[in-house]
Formats: structure tokens, sequence, C-alpha cells
């Protein structure tokens, strides 16, 4: 990180990583039972979780419903990109009047719409107090003040901080990796990530494929990492940044990994040159550099290919079950191509240690019944979850 953190950040930040690098061998794959689900629309269907877990769909009629954000007067919002036709019906939700006996949230409010593919949100509060809501789209990253309480925006001239280029390969517009994903980590800055143009190139313009942070107001630009080809899910815990990157899809059903990192500042981890497989760094044929891939870092941890890692958190309260603590719990969205199979869960994970499933069944006899996608924690033993596919927002929580 660029600067350095107050003693008690660093403490929380040691306390972090030491519980996850140390986590006890004695861990086992949990046994899953099924739970039953009967959204609105759609034939009812079962998930698999931990007996003692429970999962509710908490609010329904979404479309491609993506990560979250808690706003300054603890309110849930959402993004939602809509679908893969259309990049301009993308909307912010504001998921309201939360009801804790039930599980289930009694509003969905619109707080913004008609954006381009809106992944990631995030609310900051400056040095003089003003709160300050922030958001990514495709080509550009804005801000703009935020009022406690308020259901649309009342400030309607937003400021662009920073524009990112959103032309290549593409589903309909815009760019091959449309998602732009944002995390303050406790120095204040802003970091955000950007996907890569294409499967495997040499990029043209430098942000592409890298992670940089910048002071809340947008000055004071910095790259953090780059060779990173699509790191969609980004969070900053302490002073460590961390990240899932989904690898290039020309390797074949088997490799690469998707990875997991804990970023250092400066590091380039490979793409397009590069790839990891097993945790293990090779390069990829069809790209040379002289460097080769000795400085490559090797993943923190690594997912199946394809599985397409996306949103995670971190669960390290005194409390937590001793099913998810001091664990990651990280959205694993599935393969593009149903028929590899990969994914479509939501795994555990401890640095060192295999990985564990928490919730299965979004793949079932060939049918798709949901996509994982982001991880917000709200309590030792309960988060919110987002599927994209069928655009409901659950929740999970011990009973």
């Amino acid at each position: 990180m660029p600067n350095k953190l107050p003693a008690c950040t660093r403490k929380f930040t040691f306390l972090v990583i030491a519980l996850v690098i140390c986590a006890s061998a004695s861990f086992a794959q949990t046994k899953l039972t099924p739970h039953k689900i009967q959204l609105k629309k759609g034939p009812a269907f079962s998930l698999n979780l931990p007996e003692n877990f429970e999962i509710i769909p908490a609010a329904e009629g979404l479309k491609r419903v993506r990560f979250f954000a808690r706003s300054p007067d603890g309110r849930i919002f959402v993004t939602d990109m809509y679908n893969l036709a259309d990049n301009k019906r993308g909307a912010v939700y504001i998921l309201d009047g939360f009801d804790e006996k039930t599980g289930k949230f009694a509003r969905v409010i619109p707080y913004l719409t008609g954006l381009r593919n809106p992944n990631s949100c995030q609310f900051h509060t400056d040095a003089n107090g003003q709160l300050w809501f922030y958001l990514a789209e495709t080509h550009q990253l804005t801000r703009r003040k935020f009022t406690p309480g308020e259901t649309k925006p009342t400030d309607a001239k937003p400021e662009v901080l920073r524009t990112f280029p959103d032309y290549g390969l593409s589903y309909k517009y815009g760019g091959w990796h449309l998602t732009r994903t944002l995390s303050f980590g406790p120095d204040g800055r802003l970091y955000v990530s950007v996907g890569s143009s294409c499967d495997a190139c040499v990029e043209k313009e430098k942000v592409r494929a890298s992670i940089i942070s910048m002071n809340p107001d947008g000055s004071d630009e910095r790259e953090v990492a780059r060779g990173l080809r699509n790191a969609v899910g980004l969070r900053v815990l302490g002073q460590y940044i961390f990240a899932t990157n989904q690898g290039v899809d020309h390797l074949g059903l088997n490799k690469p990994d998707e990875t997991f990192y804990a970023l250092k500042e400066g590091s380039d981890y490979g793409w397009p040159y590069c790839y990891s497989s097993n945790g293990k760094i090779y390069r990829d044929p069809k790209f040379k550099r002289a460097s080769g891939c000795k400085n490559v870092p090797a993943p923190y941890a690594y997912f199946p290919a394809h599985s397409s890692a996306l949103g995670f958190d971190f669960f390290n309260d005194p409390d937590a079950d001793p099913v998810i603590k001091d664990a990651f719990l990280v959205s694993l969205h599935g393969s593009t191509d149903k028929r590899i199979g990969h994914g479509y869960k939501v795994v555990i994970m401890r640095k060192g240690k295999p990985l564990e499933d928490l919730i299965t069944g979004f793949l079932s006899k060939g049918k798709v019944l949901g996509r994982p996608c982001d991880i917000m924690k709200i309590g030792p033993n309960s988060f919110l979850l987002s599927d994209d596919n069928h655009g409901v927002v659950y929740l999970v929580r011990k009973k």
C-alpha cells in the first residue's frame, strides 16, 4: 500500500492474515443438506448447504444483480447490469425495509437508472465530513454528494473522476470485460479494477487488465498491479488488497486456474504471458517476453478453471460458526458454457487448505438455477448473496 497505516489497522491486518494462514488442518467438508427454494416465479428447487444454516430469497424481481455496498445510513445498495444484450438499462437499487424475522426486504427502490453496466458502487466520507456516492460504469467512474435517507440522488451533477476505454471484443456494445469494481482502503484511497479488452492479447491502453488507486477526488492516480485479465472481485482488508481473477479461455477445459491474490503493489501477475495451473506459474505458448515468468507471483489461492471467481468476504468474528470461521467465502459464478460445469457454488477458502463447498445446486442436471455473484457479510454468521442469473438476492444465515 502506498501509505503507512495506523497501528490499529496493522494489528487488524495481521489478525486477518494470521488467522487465514494458521487455520487448523482439522477442517473437513461439512455435510450439505437440501434446502427448498420457492421463488415468486418458477418451480421450486433445492440448494444444498449446512443443515444449521438457512437460505432465504430476500429480494426478487431484479435482473443482472451484481455487487453490494452499505450506505452511511446503514442501507444496502446493489448494482444491476440488466442483461447481456443491452448496456444502457443498468440500475442501482436500494434494498429497504429488512424484516429480521422473515429475512426479506419489504421494498426494492430504484435509486439510479439508465446506466451503462454498473457493476460496483461505494460510499466514502471525506475529511470535511461530506458523504459521497461512487459509481463504476464501463466507460467512467463518477461520484456525487450523498444525503442520508435519500431515495433518489439529490446531487444531479456527478463528477467524472476517470474515463475508461470501452471498445474491443464485446457482448454487443462496450468492451470484452465490461465491469469496473471499487473498494476503499483504510488509507482513504479508492481502488479500481479494470478488465482486459480480450481473452489474451497485448493491450494498447495501460489501464486495461490492471488495478489502480487514487485519492477520493480522483487525483494522484497510481498503478497498484497489472497482468490481471479480469479482477472482478476486489476488497481491501487492513493493508491488503484482495482480488479474484479470471483466467484465459484458450488453454482448454482444465486450465488455467481462476485465482485469488493478496496483491503486492507494483507486481505484474503475468497475463497474457503467464498463467497459473494448480497454483504453479507457466508460460503461455502464445506469448513470449524476455523476462519470461520468473517474477510472476503465485496465487494466494486458486479455483477450478472457468469457474469464474467473483465476489467474496472474510469471516473472522469470534462468534462465527466453525464451518466458516477464519475463512473467505467466495462466489464461483460458473463457467459461461454450462457443459463445462465448473463453479455455480459458494466455497469456503482458507490459505493452503482444500476448498470446501458451502452452497451448491445452482447447476442441477444441466439446468442453471442461479449464478452466484457477490457476497457481503452482514453479521458473524450471515451474509447477502446476489444471483445475477435469476435476479435474486439471498440471505444466508445460521438458524
